[in-house]
């Protein structure tokens, strides 16, 4: 990477701005552009200083952090990073936070194993958020009226489907917001649903989507059967297997990692198990998120005669998952995010 990022670093706490400094400035390829201590004091600075990107505290005084970023997205639409708090209230509030805009999260640290991760993590996720056009998304956000229509290929044959598999990372909150509230309860087919999420987050990006969705959505547990009309997101921590049992396929965690995946949960894992117990009975959907997690799985899933559908360029937050995917070609269909739950609703032949 050549350029330079411009950051603009925005929490409540002095510690946190100048261990955030601390973290950059060894990294050539960003600067600090500015520093506030909440969104008031930010907003006017932001659209002055014209920053690359924004990292931005969660839970601040005077302007909090989803107040701050609709301002910012409403003035001037630039990748932000949340910085957040493990807590019940601090996920919920960052997971609203990606499904008004930003691009990720981090977390806050607790004890020094942490703050080298964040040390690890952030200068990455800074230098990712700064690929995404977050500017063209906001400004087409209301027009877009995507359908099946705009990537007419239908390459899969509707009905035979009883398990869909989703698989996404960087940007899949926002967009499984906008695909499992659009499956009818009466789908005739389980779904599972593995999200890269660090541990504390997964629970409530369940409870957001049940919130908002006519299916059941719950954090998987230990022993829960697939069921129609029931999706089961994978909780951070644990890779999800599906395993044969006289009452069923049903969920196993585990907590080990897996020697071929850094990811916990991982994609790959859940959709080999998957293709193993349903053969050709699974769909395997992979959407926005870095890296290539999820190719393995939809190989498989592809070899056992199932089917795959991956989530187009245009509506992607981060391309990699998908374009790995097409790459290795495994995919049958492309659609855009909006489509995406009218494609699982024609795979299942409901």
């Amino acid at each position: 990477m050549d350029l330079e990022i411009r950051l603009f670093v925005i929490d409540d706490s002095a510690v946190m701005r100048q261990m955030i400094t601390k973290i950059v400035e060894k990294d050539k390829h960003i600067r600090i552009v500015g520093r506030a201590r909440n969104g008031r004091e930010a907003v006017d600075r932001i659209v002055k200083l014209k920053p690359d990107v924004v990292t931005l505290d969660v839970e601040m005084p005077l302007m909090d952090g989803l107040e701050t970023l609709k301002k910012i997205m409403e003035i001037y639409p630039v990748p932000v990073v949340m910085l957040s708090a493990v807590t019940g209230k601090g996920a919920h509030t960052t997971l609203k936070a990606l499904e008004l805009g930003a691009v990720d999260f981090i977390l806050k640290p607790a004890n020094q194993e942490e703050l080298e991760q964040l040390a690890f993590e952030l200068p990455a996720k800074i230098k990712l958020a700064a690929t995404v056009p977050v500017a063209a998304k906001h400004f087409t956000a209301g027009v877009q009226h995507l359908s099946l229509e705009t990537f007419p290929q239908l390459a899969i044959r509707p009905g035979g489907i009883r398990l869909v598999v989703i698989g996404t990372s960087t940007g899949g909150p926002s967009a499984l917001q906008k695909v499992v509230p659009k499956l009818p309860k009466d789908i005739p087919a389980g779904v599972l649903i593995v999200q890269h999420m660090p541990e504390g987050f997964t629970r409530a990006l369940a409870e957001r989507l049940n919130q908002s969705s006519h299916i059941f959505v719950k954090e998987a547990q230990e022993g829960d059967l697939i069921k129609p009309g029931l999706a089961l997101v994978a909780p951070a921590g644990r890779q999800m297997y599906v395993e044969k049992g006289l009452g069923g396929a049903h969920i196993t965690l585990r907590s080990e990692a897996n020697v071929s995946t850094v990811f916990k949960p991982s994609v790959d894992v859940t959709m080999l198990s998957a293709a193993e117990v349903y053969g050709n009975s699974v769909l395997g959907v992979i959407m926005t998120g870095m890296g290539s997690d999820g190719v393995r799985g939809l190989k498989e899933i592809k070899r056992r005669g199932g089917s795959c559908l991956a989530e187009a360029e245009q509506t992607c937050t981060v391309f990699g998952m998908p374009k790995a995917a097409i790459n290795a070609g495994v995919i049958d269909e492309i659609h855009p995010v909006d489509s995406i739950a009218a494609a699982i609703i024609r795979a299942v032949g409901k």
